[in-house]
C-alpha cells in the first residue's frame, strides 16, 4: 500500500514538473492552472468549440479557407481538427514530398508548397483566437485506395525498393487491422530506420512551422489501433523538440477502441507525465445514457490527475454512418454538460460540419456563457427526480444556476427545496435556435418542468440579483 501511494506521489511530480509552463509562456495553449479539466489560452480560461467542415483545413486553398474560419469566427466557434493528411479527396490537396519530372517522388526532399499551405492555415486560425489540434498520422491515407498513390508507397519513389522498406503495393484491409507496416517502424517495434529517416524528416519540418505558434495542440493519431511504442515515440519526440525549443506544448493520443474503460485509453489515461490531455472522441461511436456514463467514468477514473478532455470529433448526421443528426446534438451536449474541455462537431458526412444544427448549438452554448461559464458547473444528474434514462441532462452551481438539457421531450423534477427564493428561467431550441423569453420560477420546493415534442431543448435556471 505504501509503495503504490509513493509511486501515485511520484507521478503527480512527474506531472507537475513536466508540464509546468514557464512565466512567459503563460499566453500558450495549456490546462488551466485553477482547473485543469480546461484550457486556458492567452492566460485566460477558454471552452473549446468548434464545428468545421474538411479534416484537414490547411490544404485548403486560401480563398475558402479564409471564409470558413470567418464563419466559425462570426458564431464563436474557436477550435479546428486539422490532420496532417494528404489524401486526395477534394483534387487540390499535396504531398508533403518532391515531385520530380520523371514522376516520382524524392523523399530527400520536401514539398515546400505543402509546409507553406500549413503555415499559413496557422497564421489565420492565430489571428482569430481558433485553437487547432494537429493529428500527425491519419491511418487512413495508407491503407486501401489511398495507399497506391502515397509517396511511401515504393513504385512511387526513387529512395527504396519493396525490400528495403518492407512495404507492399497494396494494403487492402481495413487500417483498423493494423497490417501496414508504416506503424511499425520505431526502435522498440520493427526498427525499420529506412522509413524512419523519412517520418522524422516530415515531423521535425512540420513541429519546426507549429512550434512558433502559441495555439497548436498535438494528437499524435486517428483513432489508432497502433501499439503503444508507436505513440510514445512519436510523442516524446514531440516533447524533446519542444524541450529544446525552450517551449511547453501538449500532446495526447487517440485510440480507436469505442470503450474509454478498455486498456488502450488507460495508455494515455494512466501517464499524466506524457500526456497533458487526453482526446476521447471515440465516445462518440455510443448514444445516450451510455455516452453519458462513459464519460463521466473517465472524469472519475483521472480525478486524481485531472487534465483537459478534449472531443475533436462528435459524430452524427442523417445519411451519416455513426448515428443520425440526433445522436450528434445528444452526444455534443451531453459532452458540454458533462464537462468536457473541448467539443468540435465532426465533419460531413459523418457530422454536421459547419451547418445550422452546429451554429445553432454553438451560439446557444456561447449565449448561456454569458451568464455562466461552463467551468463554474458540474454534472448534478442526482438532483432530478423521476429522470428516466437518457430523459434529462443536468449541470449545476449550488444555489445559483441549473442547466438542463433535454434531448426529445421529457417530465422531470428538480430539486430545489433548500433554496427559498426566486429564479429566473429561459429556454433555448436547439433545433431551431430560438431563445424564449425569461420568466420568474420559485424555489424552495421541487419545480416541476415538462416538454413535450422530440425536440432538443435547454433550459438555464438562475437565481434572480434582485
Amino acid at each position: 500500500m505504501k509503495i503504490k501511494l509513493m509511486l501515485h506521489i511520484i507521478l503527480i511530480v512527474i506531472f507537475f514538473a513536466g508540464f509546468s509552463f514557464k512565466s512567459n509562456d503563460r499566453n500558450r495553449i495549456q490546462p488551466w492552472l485553477e482547473n485543469p479539466w480546461f484550457w486556458q489560452y492567452k492566460n485566460e480560461p477558454v471552452l473549446l468549440l468548434g464545428a468545421s467542415s474538411d479534416d484537414n483545413l490547411f490544404q485548403w486553398p486560401a480563398e475558402i479557407l479564409i471564409l470558413h474560419l470567418d464563419s466559425m469566427k462570426d458564431i464563436g466557434a474557436n477550435y479546428v481538427r486539422n490532420t496532417m493528411s494528404d489524401r486526395q479527396d477534394k483534387g487540390f490537396e499535396l504531398y508533403p514530398f518532391f515531385l520530380l519530372d520523371n514522376g516520382k517522388y524524392d523523399l530527400e526532399q520536401l514539398n515546400e508548397k505543402y509546409f507553406e499551405r500549413f503555415e499559413f492555415f496557422l497564421r489565420e486560425t492565430k489571428k482569430r483566437d481558433i485553437i487547432v489540434q494537429i493529428e500527425i498520422w491519419d491511418r487512413f491515407d495508407y491503407s486501401r485506395e489511398n495507399w497506391p498513390s502515397q509517396p511511401y508507397n515504393p513504385k512511387n519513389n526513387v529512395n527504396y525498393s519493396e525490400e528495403e522498406s518492407g512495404f507492399a503495393l497494396e494494403y487492402p484491409d481495413h487500417p483498423a487491422q493494423n497490417k501496414q507496416p508504416f506503424f511499425f517502424s520505431t526502435p522498440k517495434q520493427k526498427n525499420n530506420e529506412v522509413l524512419m529517416k523519412y517520418q522524422k524528416m516530415f515531423v521535425e519540418k512540420m513541429f519546426s512551422i507549429s512550434s512558433e505558434f502559441n495555439h497548436v495542440l498535438y494528437c499524435m493519431d486517428n483513432e489508432t489501433a497502433a501499439e503503444e511504442e508507436w505513440a510514445i515515440f512519436w510523442a516524446e519526440l514531440i516533447l524533446t523538440k519542444a524541450k529544446e525549443a525552450g517551449i511547453s506544448v501538449c500532446v495526447t493520443e487517440m485510440w480507436d477502441n469505442w470503450d474509454l474503460k478498455s486498456k488502450e485509453h488507460k495508455r494515455t489515461f494512466d501517464h499524466p507525465e506524457r500526456y497533458s490531455f487526453c482526446d476521447v472522441s471515440q465516445n462518440n461511436q455510443k448514444k445516450g445514457q451510455e455516452h453519458w456514463d462513459n464519460f463521466q467514468w473517465v472524469r472519475n477514473y483521472i480525478s486524481s490527475n485531472r487534465r483537459p478532455l478534449n472531443t475533436v470529433k462528435t459524430y452524427g448526421s442523417d445519411g451519416g454512418r455513426h448515428g443520425n443528426s440526433q445522436d450528434g446534438l445528444e452526444r455534443w451536449w451531453q459532452h458540454v454538460l458533462g464537462g468536457v474541455a473541448s467539443a468540435r462537431f465532426h465533419r460531413p458526412t459523418s457530422g454536421f460540419g459547419l451547418s445550422e444544427l452546429s451554429i445553432n448549438s454553438i451560439k446557444i452554448a456561447r449565449q448561456i456563457e454569458s451568464v455562466v461559464r461552463f467551468w463554474d458547473l458540474k454534472p448534478g444528474n442526482h438532483l432530478l427526480l423521476d429522470r428516466e434514462e437518457n430523459e434529462a441532462y443536468l449541470a449545476f452551481k449550488e444555489g445559483e444556476k441549473y442547466l438542463l438539457y433535454f434531448p426529445g421531450g421529457g417530465e422531470i423534477k428538480l430539486d430545489l427545496t433548500s433554496y427559498d427564493f426566486q429564479f429566473q428561467q429561459i429556454w433555448m431550441n436547439i433545433n431551431t435556435g430560438e431563445i424564449q423569453d425569461e420568466k420568474t420560477v420559485g424555489g424552495g420546493k421541487q419545480l416541476h418542468i415538462k416538454i413535450q415534442g422530440s425536440e432538443n431543448w435547454i433550459t438555464l435556471i438562475s437565481k434572480r440579483k434582485d
